[in-house]
């Protein structure tokens, strides 16, 4: 079975460990769990996409409470450095909270025969949900990966894999921690 890991978000502009939010601070806890899928998916050749927020100027998306923030070419829309991005990984940039959503991401991962995504990083109840839901909408199987997932409110991170852990959707869609995902990708 081949999968790639799909690491949402986790970008400067995001998460930064000094500024001491309720999001940095969740955030801060999963950076271990995804540093570990990183480096089983890198040992096994297996494609690692940061998905990053990247928005235009000026973008619609600021017409409601969103703050603008990781606005292209700004340094704010990449990777933060505790996650160690390589030039063999894959940099989306998004302009909507799925990465699948007006990206050519779906199409990347027929290329690479892949048949089942692993979505990591930050919000588990928007967009790391929606690009869940858009990969299975696409044909992928997918994995929620549960301890490598934050939202500024643990309640609604829980609340919102609880939701999906017993879906009529299981096995297609899949909460798995990053310890079983590690296993599942060990295994072959």
């Amino acid at each position: 079975m081949s999968h790639a890991l799909i690491i949402v978000d986790m970008i400067k502009d995001n998460v930064n460990l000094s500024r001491g939010s309720a999001l940095d601070y969740e955030a801060g806890k999963i950076i271990p769990n995804i540093n570990q899928l990183i480096e089983t998916f890198r040992s096994a050749a297996k494609p690692i996409i940061f998905a990053c927020d990247s928005f235009m100027a000026g973008d619609f998306i600021f017409g409601g409470k969103m703050r603008p923030h990781a606005i292209r070419g700004s340094g704010g829309d990449l990777p933060i450095k505790e996650l160690n991005a390589q030039p063999s990984d894959t940099i989306l940039l998004k302009r909507r909270m799925s990465a699948f959503h007006k990206t050519d991401l779906d199409q990347t991962l027929r290329t690479w025969k892949i048949e089942t995504v692993a979505v990591c990083g930050i919000m588990t109840n928007v967009c790391v949900l929606l690009t869940a839901l858009d990969a299975i909408q696409n044909d992928f199987k997918t994995v929620i990966v549960s301890d490598a997932s934050a939202c500024y409110k643990p309640e609604l991170h829980e609340t919102t894999l609880k939701i999906y852990e017993n879906s009529a959707l299981n096995p297609l869609f899949r909460i798995m921690s990053a310890s079983e995902m590690i296993s599942e990708i060990e295994k072959g």
